[in-house]
Formats: structure tokens, sequence, C-alpha cells
């Protein structure tokens, strides 16, 4: 944010200045992250690094008090996304270097979307979330709208409008929520049970909690609150109030929980995207220019994932547990009807984006399966995605870059011309298919094993998903086969235009590439971070 105010306010002479300003943003937010992962306790569960202040507090009368706290911290589910989230918008920043028209709006417009984007995984307030979550649109719409392809305007108003409905849905249910529960600290400071520099004593919680179902506590004296760790806990909910576990609210013959639950699912299933809510996507990734189609696939999509384990999930169990079938139906659905859709494209961004939609539909599975091996490998699969996706879209803007034509059928025989970039976009497709060796294999076989030994879903749903991995391979290797072997020919030009990968390039693909090698042979590095949160968060979740 603060990077993203030095480019506003830059003077406009010096405007090459303005890509410096935020490549260093970038490196500094880069080595605050390499702090972090030093730092960072694989073995302990709990929320790390965190940050809590008093943000806003209104009495409203009989209302109770508005409490908002501007509360910041990782745990092993959120870090990953965080290292993720730093490696691809630094990618996509220095892939940005060749934008040359409005530099001032588009490097300020990218640092705003970055720190909306990192506060998404750091932010433990859901008002804090969704305010960062809402944001993101702004920039995203305008870096679409104003720098992308021909049909730039009609792929961001599709974009804002299905997110937009989207977020709808999630700020209904989150007032709801709101509404129905309590902060048991500071009530306890109201009520004068504990002042304010007391020491947090084990048994005060339970009081608190106990004295709500009693009605001791008067409605003026509850501290409404958003924070993630309240919202998680069945006994901070008022008695008789909208979401509360026994509520009897109903909507016609559906529960008032089970449509919340189904109204958060729908706003972060668009953001996934989840099949029938998907097809903002490739129109977005087509038009997009390279750089915003590496952050919208490699980071801006995990958040709809990091939204179902944190916030769907994690705050309606056990309608999540209730509901796992249709949620792995619609995983299994996204990743074959993806992989088919993938299969039939000749151009070469739509086909990466619905190899996206493919991908993604394995972290559904996942997460629908409530297995440690699921959710450890939807984590895993975000990742992996995350990186692959940013080098997809790298090395298909490497050949847009030179031709302005992303037609799979107007190439042939590339290796004998760009040997290094035949090298490096066949790691990049071997790794997405779930070659063994590669992070993309881990990702799958996890979620996949998740789901067989899930008792909650039928063997067919994963056996059917294996299908996936098939299709992956016939549109890859397809893909492959068609523009790098036989005799090098362009159809629309010379194929002189067609020159290997440049330093700036490889200095973005190679570290990629490497990261996904290394994911693959040693995928300890992220299950440490996520195994102890996981089985401690289910755990919870189970009670």
């Amino acid at each position: 944010m603060l990077g993203a105010a030095a480019v506003a306010l830059w003077p406009s002479k010096q405007a090459g200045h303005f890509r410096i300003v935020a490549l260093v943003t970038l490196l500094i937010e880069a080595l605050l992250a390499v702090f972090l992962f030093l730092n960072f306790e694989n073995q302990n569960f709990a929320h790390q690094m965190a940050e809590t202040t008093d943000w806003i507090t209104l009495p409203i009368g009989s209302l109770g008090i508005i409490s908002i706290d501007y509360a910041l911290a990782v745990d092993g589910i959120s870090f990953p996304l965080v290292l993720l989230a730093v490696i691809v918008l630094l990618a996509g920043v220095v892939s940005s270097w060749e934008i040359a028209q409005k530099t001032r709006a588009y490097f300020s417009l990218y640092l705003l979307l970055t720190g909306s984007v990192i506060g998404c995984f750091l932010a433990q307030d859901f008002f804090l979330f969704y305010l960062f979550f809402e944001f993101m649109l702004l920039p995203m719409y305008f870096l679409i709208g104003l720098w992308g392809g021909p049909r730039r305007e009609y792929a961001a108003l599709k974009f804002f409008i299905y997110t937009f409905f989207g977020s709808l849905l999630i700020l209904i249910v989150m007032i709801g929520l709101y509404l129905s529960v309590i902060d048991p600290l500071e009530t306890a400071r109201v009520v004068g049970i504990m002042g304010m520099e007391d020491a947090i004593h084990p048994d005060l919680i339970p009081q608190i909690q106990q004295w709500l179902i009693d009605g001791k506590i008067a409605p003026e004296q509850i501290v409404h609150t958003f924070r993630f760790q309240y919202l998680a806990d069945p006994g901070n909910y008022l008695p008789g109030s909208l979401l509360h576990l026994a509520s009897q609210y109903f909507i016609g013959d559906i529960p008032l929980r089970l449509l919340a639950f189904w109204f958060l699912f729908i706003g972060f299933a668009v953001k996934l995207p989840v099949f029938p809510v998907h097809t903002w996507l490739p129109d977005a990734h087509v038009e997009a220019p390279t750089p915003i189609s590496v952050v919208l696939a490699g980071i801006l999509l995990k958040i709809g994932g990091y939204g179902f384990i944190r916030i769907v999930d994690g705050f309606f169990p056990l309608e999540a547990q209730y509901s796992a079938i249709p949620l792995a139906i619609l995983g299994m659905i996204s990743i074959v009807y993806g992989g088919f859709n993938a299969l039939g494209q000749t151009d070469l961004k739509k086909m990466i984006a619905y190899s996206s939609v493919s991908h993604m539909g394995f972290v559904l599975l996942g997460i629908a399966a409530f297995t440690a091996e699921g959710l450890n490998g939807a984590i895993y699969q975000m990742v992996s995605h995350g990186i692959l996706s940013a080098m997809l879209f790298l090395l298909a803007g490497v050949v847009y870059d030179r031709t302005h034509d992303r037609n799979i059928d107007h190439y042939r025989g590339l290796i004998s011309v760009m040997p290094q970039y035949t090298i490096i976009t066949g790691i990049a497709f071997f790794a997405s298919l779930g070659l063994p060796g590669f992070s993309g294999f881990v990702g799958e076989i996890f979620t996949l094993m998740g789901a067989f030994q899930s008792d909650a879903l039928p063997a067919w749903i994963p056996a059917l998903s294996t299908l996936g991995i098939v299709l992956a391979a016939a549109y890859f290797l397809w893909t492959y086969q068609r523009m790098f072997f036989g005799s090098l020919w362009y159809k629309n030009g010379d194929s002189s235009v067609l020159t290997d990968l440049t330093v700036r390039e490889k200095t973005l693909l190679i570290p990629l590439a490497i990261l996904t090698v290394l994911l693959g042979i040693l995928p300890g590095i992220l299950f440490d971070m996520t195994g102890p949160t996981i089985e401690a968060w289910l755990r919870g979740l189970n009670h």
C-alpha cells in the first residue's frame, strides 16, 4: 500500500522510476517473507507473528457493542499461500517491465492488488478479510479493462459482476455471523469480570459462555465480533440467534445455517472457480495482459480455496460434512469438464485457463473429503498450481510478444529455433499433467488419497476424477507435439521473429521451474508447515 502511494505521488518527469519503485517494494516483501519462513515454527499449529490492534469499537445501545480488530497472523494453512503470493506477485512485476502506457496507473494498481491479496491471507478478522477481498476487485477490473486485449471491457465487466455477486452473498452471511457471535474477552471486560490489563484466566471464556446461556449478560453489554477464532467456536453464539447451532430459523424448508453455508460456498466458488460459475475465467485470461494472467491464475484463484477452508468449513463444519457429496461432485465435474474444454482449445491462453478450472477442481475435492490427506493435498495443489500456472502464462506470453498470435495450430517445429523455450515449456507441461517428480503429482495424489479414504464420499467420485489426469496428459502432450516437433513453420509470417528466451524471460522462468522440481522431490517443505495445523484444525471441528 505504501508502494502504491509512492508510485502515485512520484514526479511525472521520472516516469521510468515507477517500475523500479514497484520492483523494490516487491523485493522488500520477498525479504520479509524469507524472514517469516526462517522464523516459522513448523510444529506449532497456533497462529504465529500475530499483530492485533483495536480498530473500531462502537456502542449501539440495545444491539450491544460493535468490535472490529485489525488482526493479522499466519499459521500452517495461510503461510504457504503467503509465500506463494510473494513469489507470483514478484514474477508479475518483473514481467510487467514492458508495460509502456499509463505506467503510473498500472504500477499503482498492481501494488494495491498486491497489498489486498496478501492482506486476505493474513487477516484474522472477517470484516478486515472482506475489505481486502472486495478491494481486489477494483485494481483487477482496471488492470484488465485498460491494458487488456481487444475485448478487454467485456472481460473486465464479466469478471467484476461475477465476483461482486459472490461478494454480496459473503457479506450477507458475514452480517448474520456478526449478529450471532460475541467476543468473550471484550464482553468479560465490559461486564467487569476482568480488567483491561488482567491476564486471561483459562476458565474465563467458559464462564462467559455459561453466563450467555443463562441470560446473565444484558444485551447492551454484549460485544459482537468478526474475529475468526470466535466465529469458529460454537460456545460464542448467542442462544436463539440467527446462526446458532440449534437455530430454529428456516427459509422455506431449508435451515438458515445450511443456506448460509451455501451462500458462502457460492461466493468463494466464483473465485476458485467451480463449475458452473467459472465462465468469467477464460475470458479474463484471454483478454488480460500476460502479467495479470500470471497473478490471476497464480494467486487470485487460491483465495477461493483458502476461503473454503478457513471460512466455509471453519464456521460451518457440520453443514460442510452434510454437503460433502455434492461438493465433491462439483469438484469432479470441474476436473473433467475443464479437461475436456482444454482439449478442444486452439488458443494457448484459453487452453491454460480451462486447465486451471480442472486443477482447481482437485482443490475442492480434497476439501470436500474432510480428511488430513485431502486438506493437506488441497493446500499443496494450490501452491503447486500457483507456480505452474504462472509459468504457463509467462510461456504463452513469450510467443505472443513475438508474434501477437496465440493459436496453437499456427506453430510447428519451435524446438529448432527456441530450444531453451522448448525445455522450459516441457517442464511446465509435464509438471502440470502430474508427472511424478514434479509438484503437480504430489498435490493431485494427496487430494485423491484423501477422497478415497473419506468416510463421507463414495469411491466412484475420486475414481471418475482420475479421468482429469488422463485428459491433462492428452491436452498438454498434444499441444507440445503440435507446437514444438516437426519442421519449423509459422503460419502468419516470417519465422525469424521466433527467437529464444531473453535474459529477463529466463530470470522469470528458471526459478519457477526449479521450484516445481524442488516441491516435487521434497514435499515436506510444505507438508511440515500444513500438517500440524490441519490436524489441530480437524480436531477442533470434530470436537
